[in-house]
């Protein structure tokens, strides 16, 4: 598949999106949505990948929703959101909510962890798109902001249901209504972001975790838990005792369950088959 707005690779177990507008810092298309989504569905359905991760190339991570495509809709015209040459995506299966499988959530519905490398500013669009990855990792140069309320805009995409999540309501609150940028630090602060790390730094640091996680963790016990942590999101304690108890009796059976306890043993690399 030859992708026009991203780079697509997979090295050592895992898939790496790059956004590829760097003259327009990255800005979103729906061209580029319907690539990330085909790239990410790709990758999830590919057995040589166990992780994804997903940057910016250039100075930016992405600066949000492409000037020009927000020019046409402000005139009232309409956008061609078709691409044919994409081909279907690859199928999601999984037993989450609909509302967790939808064209701006379905990165918490893939099996495999999602981790974003952010190179730079991430507002707006990039912004919102990346609350629905896994982890964030941040360059300390990167900058966070929602823009909306400075664009007369409103939160979008299910950003006000997941950002309190995220860093609680007090600082969505401010995030949203003041439409401001923070630095990398104060993202680290408010629970945004998982770590930040010197810029040089933050690709090969972010494929080393990916990778981490692709060679020494059992793909099985991720698609479990992932599924599990979001399908809770939406569910009450009792549901999610039971459903841990099942998974977990379910687990010591599993060929992963054998294999982790025979390479702690023999003090020997994990070597998962995912099953």
């Amino acid at each position: 598949m030859a992708y026009q707005e991203i780079l697509y690779a997979v090295t050592d177990g895992v898939a790496e999106i790059t956004l590829n507008r760097p003259e327009r810092l990255n800005a979103w298309t729906l061209r580029m949505g319907a690539e990330v989504e085909h790239a990410m569905r790709r990758a999830n359905a590919e057995p040589e990948a166990r992780a994804i991760v997903v940057t910016g190339a250039g100075k930016g991570y992405c600066s949000g929703a492409d000037f020009d495509m927000l020019q046409g809709l402000q005139g009232g015209g309409s956008i061609d959101a078709s691409f044919s040459d994409l081909g279907e995506p690859a199928p999601l299966s999984t037993p989450l909510p609909k509302a967790l499988q939808g064209p701006y959530s379905f990165p918490l519905a893939l099996e495999k962890p999602v981790i974003a490398a952010v190179n730079g500013v991430a507002a707006g669009l990039g912004f919102s798109y990346m609350l629905y990855y896994d982890m964030r990792i941040a360059s300390d140069r990167a900058r966070f902001g929602t823009v909306f309320a400075r664009r007369g805009l409103v939160a979008e995409h299910g950003s006000a249901w997941l950002l309190p999540r995220l860093v609680g309501m007090h600082h969505a609150c401010d995030l949203l209504f003041t439409g401001r940028l923070v630095d990398a630090q104060e993202a680290l602060a408010m629970g945004l972001v998982n770590r930040v790390v010197p810029h040089d730094d933050l690709v090969p640091h972010v494929r080393e975790l990916a990778r981490e996680i692709a060679t020494q963790c059992s793909p099985r016990s991720i698609r479990i838990m992932k599924r599990q942590l979001y399908a809770d999101l939406a569910g009450d304690l009792g549901t999610s005792v039971h459903e841990a108890d099942r998974e977990m009796v379910a687990s010591f059976s599993a060929e992963d369950f054998r294999e982790g306890v025979s390479a702690f043993l023999q003090r020997r690399p994990p070597r998962f088959t995912g099953r």
